[in-house]
Formats: C-alpha cells, structure tokens, sequence
C-alpha cells in the first residue's frame, strides 16, 4: 500500500494505492460526502479485488484531505475528480471509476469525458431520503460506459425498486442501508452484507472486456 498526493485546481486530493501483483485495470473509488475512505464497503474492495488481478486506488477528495466536514457543490467535486485521473491512468490500464454515494454521482457525470473503463456506483444516491421527486436518475443514465450499481435494500436514497430501466446492472444487498449496513434482525449479517458488495464487484470486473 503506497499514499500520493496529487495536486487539482480543487486543492490537494490523496489516492492510497493497494496494488495487484498482475494487474489488469485499475479500479478508482471515492467516498461519499458523509465520511471517507474508511467506509467498509471501500475497504473490503481494496482487501478483495487485488487477488483478482484489480488495482484498488481510494481516492480522498480534497476537502476530505484539507480537514473540512462540508462536502463542496458538486461541480467542485467533479474539478477535483478530473484533477486526480491522469494519476489514476499512469499505469496504462483500463480505469474504471467508482464510488460511494456522492462519489458514484461524480464517476456517473465524468465517465464519459474521461474515458472511463467503467463506472461502479456503491449506494447510488437516486433522491434525498424522502424526495422521490428530486430524482437523479438522469446522471447515472448518462454515465455512457457500462455500469455497475450496488444498492441497499433500505436506502432511503433510493430503494433497488425505485431505480428506472435502464442497460446499468444493479445488484441488491438485502436489508442493507445506505451504508451497507443490516439490522440485527436481518437473515444476513454485516460481514455477509459486505460479501456481497464484493462478490459483485469481482464478478462484474471480470465481465469488462
């Protein structure tokens, strides 16, 4: 594991590399704006996806990595994300990009433009809890590239069955909020809740041309 600041016209964004021995893409996943790369959703794919032959860059946002608590306008967001690629694509791989909540809003906006590989959306944020009608439908449906989406049963930012058709491909862990995380009295546990996060990701990753 190896850490490197990279400088954007957003302020300094810092991606920690968990490398794989054979690498055949680079997977780049970014937090949401409620935490960071600490999420255990990012942290099981950093542990898991290098034995698949996936390079796992985390990727902290600059306002992550000046200490602040706001997440910027989301137009910043994608400054800061358009900042780190080109040290995303250094290795000369294919990059998917990703993240969670409102990282996988701005791997949805940039994929097109930056030639993404590929756009992993962990816990997409379809609406604010509550405001179906503030739908974000139309980001994702515009990633361009093929698209993974992994949603919590209970996401009150949009449940699997609120998603709209489209040619993305979503899998559902049962139970699971926004965080991924399940009730004590859910028939799966966290741990299992978290398999299948990566269960999915590593089966799709193996899909991509």
């Amino acid at each position: 594991m190896t850490t490197e600041i990279i400088a954007t016209d957003a302020g300094d964004a810092r991606i920690t590399w968990h490398p794989a021995q054979d690498a055949r893409l680079v997977l780049a996943v970014s937090h949401g704006a409620g935490g960071g790369i600490e999420a255990r959703d990012l942290q099981a794919l950093a542990h898991v996806l290098p034995r698949h032959d996936v390079t796992v860059a985390l990727v902290e946002q600059p306002w992550r990595v000046a200490g602040k608590k706001v997440a910027p306008a989301p137009k910043t967001l994608d400054v800061g994300w358009h900042g780190i690629w080109p040290a995303l694509t250094k290795l000369g791989l294919p990059v998917v990009s990703g993240g969670r909540s409102a990282g996988a809003r701005v791997a949805c906006r940039t994929a097109a433009e930056l030639g993404a590989h590929g756009v992993l959306a962990l816990s997409f944020p379809l609406h604010p809890p509550g405001r179906p009608e503030k739908s974000r439908a139309g980001e994702l449906l515009g990633s361009g590239v093929p698209t993974l989406v992994v949603q919590g049963g209970n996401d009150p930012f949009g449940r699997p069955e609120e998603f709209p058709d489209g040619t993305y491909e979503l899998v559902e862990v049962p139970f699971a909020d926004h965080g991924f995380a399940v009730p004590k009295r859910a028939e799966i546990g966290g741990e299992q809740a978290v398999a299948i996060v990566t269960d999915a990701v590593v089966k799709w990753v193996g899909s991509l041309g």
